[in-house]
């Protein structure tokens, strides 16, 4: 039983150092990305916006989903 326990212990040190190399060597460019994706609108603030354009109806729901789909509005 000491030595299943001794074996357990010494492949557990030895896994955790080699999981510790390969996490450490890892590129810094793999971690910071200088490219991020811009986050798409909430549709609260698409909603600001387009009662702040005093838009309303059919014109307020298309201009909603082209706001929330990232289309330039005019």
């Amino acid at each position: 039983m000491k030595l299943i326990s001794a074996l357990a212990a010494t492949l557990l040190l030895g896994t955790t150092a080699a999981i510790a190399q390969t996490t450490a060597t890892a590129p810094a460019s793999a971690t910071s990305s200088s490219a991020a994706p811009a986050a798409k609108p909430t549709a609260a603030s698409c909603k600001k916006q387009a009662a702040a354009k005093n838009l309303a109806g059919a014109d307020k729901t298309q201009f909603v989903k082209d706001c929330r789909a990232g289309k330039a509005s005019s």
